[in-house]
């Protein structure tokens, strides 16, 4: 059946069920599903981040405890308080349909239907010879990529300064963008609406140069160190397609709506992870629910799969390499298993499992871009990982593969960053405590202690010695209203123009919610994201002190550097 059929036929599915358990409430609990739960309980509600959804994982439990859980959210975890937009009839209509639901559609990937909606938006090689190189910025490569969430946007940003030079539509949810490092110009966006989107970054603008629609959810990316080929990974249908990197012309489908689950079952396993790495001509991809790692050889007629690692736990999902200096340099795959606690250590000269790092009970590892460092006191290559249930930074080496040390933080976090030019790496708090998920901690590379922590507040930020808790820089955090601005058309894409001024102060601020630490600006700045508050911070990657903020955005996340990430292997 074809997927424009089946996506139909599962939106009429939908509908039904909605209308028929709807009761009191008018929310459409199977787009409020799609838009804010899908996430992290997953397609088909078999749970990831979050818990399995499905009836028979929930027959079992008190409705009005679930209901509950809706409204006030679960501490320590990355479920958080939906009472502000649910109701207490819609959190028990909300159950009534997860209870009742059927998966009636099972998606598959086919290449003949994602290559029907591939299209070319631009002249690619005209605007490559008219404009051969950049004009926004110095170079291409001082720009940073950001995403806001929840406008659908990603943004182009000149790191040197902090001005936002173009803000894209390019599918729901963006979630991630990355560069080809072989020729940096271009750039690729994947949005959880499975829209994977290829810019022309040198050129006046950044416009988009093609489009195609990989899956119906989608999150990973990776482009292979010789610049040819780009691979998306989805979440429904499962699987991964592999792209021309200069046309996003799809070559090739990898299906994996029929593999084995750790349990020895037979079903989908959505593609989380996803990373090229320069050790060789490989692309790694992880099958979130078959505990499996596939290698792809895309050197090879075919691009095959080479290398099927299997058993190396549950709910797989973020993953980076190693930094070890020399011939080792992108060796291995470090995937979380958020399942099985653990970071699972995939070898692509043996194309086997070296290890299983194992980072703590109920820890869900969530290493977002990860950190890898040389330390220099141990004379080992370091490696971390945040969790996400609790503050905990955990630190292992490489190729020992031992824990070295577990770093309190103030609540659970999404992402642990570092950089050459910086002597911490930077741990989120985002998942923890609304008292606390205002925090980012500096941890010494070094010695491994905290230093310093940066505390937003909802009028003052504050840079704080960590030992002594002596303030040592405050600033005006105060809040702006959003300035409205009309979306433009911009050759064949939609664009959003960026406001040149601050709205007025808002009378009722809220907490910061602070995430992922990107090291910019060739590395003398640290950009922080804060969700709630609509803006970037932007820090000294030396002290930490704060230097000013990038104003009037949308739930902005996920930043990419692309000065920064030419240097680390897989990003």
């Amino acid at each position: 059946m074809k997927l424009n059929r089946i996506l139909g036929l599962a939106a009429a599915t939908s509908l039904v069920a909605t209308l028929a358990l709807a009761g009191t409430s008018k929310m459409d609990f199977a787009q409020k599903y799609e838009k804010e739960c899908q996430g992290c309980h997953g397609p088909i509600h078999q749970g990831g981040v979050g818990s399995d959804l499905r009836p028979k994982a929930l027959k079992k439990k008190n409705r009005e405890f679930l209901a509950e859980t809706i409204l006030n959210g679960r501490e320590n975890t990355a479920m958080p308080a939906w009472n502000s937009t649910f109701s207490k009839d819609d959190a028990t209509g909300m159950i009534d349909w997860l209870m009742d639901w059927k998966n009636t559609v099972e998606l598959t990937l086919s290449l003949d239907e994602v290559h029907k909606s591939w299209t070319k938006l631009a002249d690619r090689e005209a605007l490559a010879k008219k404009y051969p190189k950049a004009v926004d910025v110095k170079d291409v490569k001082d720009i940073t990529f950001a995403t806001e969430r929840d406008a659908s946007l990603v943004d182009f940003i000149d790191s040197t300064t902090g001005k936002v030079l173009s803000r894209h539509k390019a599918g729901f949810a963006v979630h991630v963008t990355v560069t080809n490092k072989k020729d940096p110009r271009y750039a690729y966006s994947i949005s959880r609406s499975g829209k994977l989107t290829m810019f022309d970054i040198a050129a006046p603008g950044q416009p988009a140069l093609a489009s195609v629609q990989v899956g119906q959810e989608s999150r990973g990316l990776a482009v292979s160190p010789d610049g040819k080929y780009i691979l998306a990974g989805n979440y429904n249908p499962g699987g991964a397609v592999l792209c021309d990197a200069h046309t996003l012309e799809p070559l090739k489908v990898y299906d994996t709506s029929r593999v084995i689950d750790p349990d020895g079952q037979i079903g989908p396993s959505r593609v989380a992870g996803i990373a090229d790495t320069p050790y060789g001509p490989y692309f790694a991809m992880a099958l979130k629910d078959a505990g499996h790692t596939y290698i792809i050889d895309y050197s090879k007629e075919g691009f095959p799969i080479v290398g099927d690692v299997p058993n190396i736990g549950k709910i797989l999902h973020d993953c980076f390499l190693n930094e070890n200096k020399g011939e080792d340099f992108g060796r291995y795959f470090m995937i979380a298993s958020q399942g099985s606690d653990l970071m699972g250590i995939v070898d692509f000269k043996t194309k086997k499992l070296a290890a299983k790092v194992y980072t703590g009970e109920k820890s869900k590892p969530h290493p977002g871009q990860g950190s890898s460092w040389f330390n220099k006191k141990l004379d080992k290559q370091l490696n971390a990982t945040n969790s996400m249930n609790f503050g905990s930074v955990v630190i292992w080496d490489s190729p020992g593969w031992k824990v070295i040390k577990k770093i309190k933080t103030a609540g659970g976090g999404l992402f642990v960053g570092t950089g050459e030019d910086t002597p911490w790496i930077w741990s989120d708090c985002v998942l923890g405590k609304p008292s606390k998920y205002n925090e980012v901690h500096l941890i010494n590379k070094q010695t491994l202690e905290t230093d310093r922590i940066i505390k937003v507040g909802k009028k003052q930020g504050k840079l704080i010695d960590a030992k002594t808790g002596k303030v040592l820089q405050t600033w005006d955090a105060t809040q702006h209203a959003k300035v409205p601005v009309n979306e433009k058309a911009f050759g064949k894409e939609t664009i959003l123009p960026m406001p040149d001024h601050l709205g007025k102060a808002v009378k009722h601020p809220v907490q910061p919610r602070l995430l992922h630490a990107e090291p910019a600006n060739h590395g003398k700045w640290t950009m922080i994201s804060e969700w709630t508050t609509g803006r970037i911070g932007i820090y000294d990657s030396e002290t930490g002190k704060f230097i000013k903020y990038i104003e009037n955005l949308t739930t902005p996340t996920f930043t990419y550097s692309v000065e920064h990430r030419q240097h680390i292997p897989g990003a």
